[in-house]
């Protein structure tokens, strides 16, 4: 298909990280809506769950999110070719997920699990670079903990299995997502790997993009938690990346707006009960500039419709104008 035969990771400065129950298809296709021409990506696909369920809501998709990338997690290397083979005719690149820290995914060598069982990763990576035709990535942390960091071997095994890049996240597996992003360690294995590197932790303004290249020299970053909220931040790291100009971060009348859009959206898909419900997580990241912003969440996690919601939403706005 065209968008595979076109896409090229060496034209993507920006990743859009997958975020279990975050990353929906209104969370990629707002970050669209704002301008970014960054890697989107699905959230994570288990390969267990996709060999009952061929064709989950969870890869619903839409033309205009291209590229995309949609993430595997799994530990048993025939069900990974599955998974692969299964979405590859509606992917731009298959990405393996190692770094998950969840107890959930790595008791089962999920996720970073692997980190512990890299012979493993290795015949995973391998088995479905065989057997697909399109990128493929691999996302990883420096290691399980402080006295196991083993993220250059990792990386260098990953690159021989036949990556075509990795994101590195600054963290062990132990440190969850505590502690800051060491881009440092980022910077050591780039310089010891031939595919590019992107880096992954902590990268929440254009600012943090900027110095975390300068320091790490990876060829990019992966951006999770720092979109929440924010859906233009990949454009602005895009445009400076560009121009050499830094844009304004968008007002609060401005994150009211998306925060509208994103709400108006999810009810589409969801219904509002479910819709409402599933924003409740959402809230906080948009009013955080505002005095008193945990205040007006207590009461916006409370409500039940849209047209409160949306009450609420004019009565910050008027009082914080």
């Amino acid at each position: 298909m065209d968008r595979n035969k076109t896409f090229d990771i060496k034209n993507i400065k920006v990743i859009q990280a997958p975020l279990a129950g975050i990353s929906d298809i209104v969370y990629r296709n707002l970050v669209r809506r704002y301008g970014s021409k960054c890697l989107l990506s699905t959230e994570m696909l288990s390969s267990e769950a996709l060999k009952n369920v061929p064709n989950p809501k969870i890869a619903d998709f839409k033309e205009e999110e291209y590229p995309l990338s949609f993430q595997i997690v799994g530990h048993k290397p025939d069900l990974m070719v599955k998974a692969a083979k299964l979405l590859e005719e509606r992917a731009s690149v298959i990405d393996i997920n190692s770094g998950c820290p969840v107890n959930k995914v790595v008791k089962s060598t999920d996720g970073a699990g692997l980190m512990r069982e890299p012979s493993l990763a290795y015949e995973i990576v391998q088995a479905v670079r065989e057997n697909i035709d399109i990128p493929l990535s691999v996302k990883f942390r420096l290691g399980w903990n402080n006295e196991s960091k083993n993220f250059i071997e990792y990386g260098q095994l990953m690159q021989k299995a036949g990556a075509d890049f990795v994101t590195l996240h600054g963290r062990c597996r132990s440190d969850l997502y505590s502690g800051n992003s060491d881009w440092e360690a980022i910077g050591q294995l780039k310089k010891e790997l031939d595919i590019p590197v992107f880096a992954n932790g902590d990268i929440k303004t254009v600012e943090d993009a900027v110095r975390c290249l300068e320091i790490s020299g990876a060829d990019g970053v992966s951006i999770g938690r720092g979109i929440i909220g924010d859906f233009t931040l990949p454009y602005r790291i895009e445009h400076y990346f560009r121009t050499g100009e830094i844009l304004n971060e968008p007002s609060l009348d401005d994150k009211i707006k998306m925060l509208t859009e994103h709400l108006e959206d999810e009810i589409e898909l969801r219904g509002e009960i479910n819709g409402i419900k599933f924003m409740r997580k959402f809230y906080g990241f948009y009013i955080s500039s505002v005095k008193n912003a945990s205040k007006y969440r207590q009461v916006l996690v409370t409500l039940e419709s849209e047209k409160e919601v949306k009450r609420a939403l004019d009565d910050i706005l008027c009082l914080h104008a």
